[in-house]
């Protein structure tokens, strides 16, 4: 998932100096030097106990009603005792607060399950590699965490949930630590990259295509998390709209978001030979190998690229076994029915793509309906791999269509719209084996 413990945009817990700054020009060349250690976070790691969570869990009970307050009095305290670490959040806190919470709620809900909360961390401590962060941060974040939660927690405050709250953030900040020193050794923390083409659809939409410096390895159906110099420390997600190419370049769809300050600068001020910056590829709504079951494609928007890439895959592999495969294109409008026609001619080179498009709020014979409506009118999918990809209620709306005729959720792929590495799925998806038995 885009990945932070977003309230840590800070350096990662090896005493080791920062990487050197890898961005486009906008971006500092050197990292904030790291804050000292604050020794009684950095100490033993003891076990967290059951009385330990029984305590974290109860003390949340206590500031439930004051978490908004509670984050941003923590980066009150963050940004007082160690000032070199603001610049690398951005100016508006309001996301980063909200992210925090949900972070902390998350670690809180996984301390008593081991496999779920490394993987957690895990993907928390590889993005976090991109904001720069490095070891000596945590620790310091865990300081100002434990004052924040002693602030609110008030006459409930002991040494013992002091304790019980300083064993269960640092088991889940040494796994951060751990899952960002073997990300390093593998893969650099983020690519620079210039675009080379840029090229308006309508309604909004610009194809842009860009090209990193390095090779940039991904797989379709993946997303990229993107930086650009008009609002730096701002990561947006981003899927490429296609397979793998041999020269790295990238192609992204992206639609100007009313508000949007990333979207809107790529759409309406982006030009060729600007600057970007890319994290590294993240999602899980990747085809699976030893394809057994036909394949059904559902997409709303520019949630159709990662789609597109997937069937390009596909095509690139060969079907297999696969007799079929069906895409669903959704829209309120014709107008806003981006990319069908692209799909279509693919559908023409390719007789096992069938392509099918929903319209919701405009009467147009043959299109005129929502996508679950669609859905069920062509069913049944219930021997489908389903792999979905749009706006949140289309998404939602469609997972419990599929869920409603009888198709299996864990034949269900998506990625969550909204930050991800806080909402994804965390465990590895169950074999074929598995999964036709449940």
């Amino acid at each position: 998932m885009t990945g932070r413990f977003d309230f840590m945009r800070l350096p990662s817990l090896h005493d080791r100096p920062p990487e050197p700054a890898e961005g486009g020009s906008w971006a500092a060349t050197a990292r904030p030097a790291p804050p000292a250690v604050p020794g009684h976070i950095a100490a033993s790691r003891p076990p967290v106990s059951a009385e330990d969570i029984a305590l974290v869990r109860a003390s949340l009970e206590v500031v439930g009603p004051y978490v908004a307050e509670l984050a941003g009095h923590f980066y009150s305290i963050l940004f007082a005792r160690y000032p070199q670490v603001r610049d690398l959040f951005p100016a508006d806190l309001d996301v980063q607060r909200d992210r925090l919470v949900r972070a902390l709620l998350r670690i809180v809900e996984l301390v008593d399950d081991p496999d779920n909360l490394v993987a957690f961390c895990s993907r928390l401590g590889r993005g976090h590699r991109k904001f720069g962060t490095h070891s000596a941060h945590y620790p310091a974040v865990g300081e100002c965490l434990l004052q924040a939660l002693a602030q609110y927690t008030g006459p409930a405050w002991s040494p013992a949930l002091e304790a019980a709250w300083q064993r269960a953030y640092s088991a889940a900040a040494d796994v951060m630590v751990r899952a960002a020193e073997e990300d390093a050794r593998e893969r650099p923390a983020v690519w620079d990259a210039h675009i080379v083409e840029h090229v308006h659809r309508g309604n909004g939409i610009a194809e842009i295509t860009v090209q990193p410096q390095q090779p940039y390895p991904f797989v379709a159906g993946q997303y990229v998390t993107v930086e650009t110099p008009w609002v730096p420390r701002h990561w947006r997600q981003y899927s490429p709209a296609h397979a793998p190419r041999p020269s790295s370049e990238l192609t992204f769809h992206v639609r100007a978001v009313p508000g949007g300050k990333v979207s809107n600068a790529l759409v309406h001020h982006a030009r060729l030979g600007d600057p970007l910056r890319l994290g590294p590829p993240e999602g899980d709504m990747v085809l699976r190998p030893n394809r057994q079951r036909d394949l059904l494609f559902v997409a709303g928007g520019t949630g159709l690229a990662p789609i597109r890439a997937l069937i390009e895959e596909v095509a690139r592999d060969g079907v297999g076994n696969v007799q079929e495969v069906s895409l669903f294109i959704g829209a309120r409008t014709a107008d806003e029915l981006y990319g069908l026609n692209d799909m279509l001619r693919m559908s023409q080179r390719y007789h096992w793509l069938r392509v099918r498009a929903a319209v919701s709020h405009e009467r147009i014979a043959g299109l005129e309906g929502t996508l679950p409506e669609v859905l069920a009118e062509f069913g049944p999918w219930y021997r489908h791999e389903a792999y979905l990809c749009g706006p949140p209620q289309m998404l939602g709306d469609a997972v419990q269509a599929l869920r409603r005729h009888g198709v299996p959720p864990q034949h269900i792929h998506y990625d969550p719209w909204d930050t991800p590495v806080l909402t994804a799925p965390l465990g590895p998806p169950p074999s074929d084996e598995e999964t036709d038995e449940l």
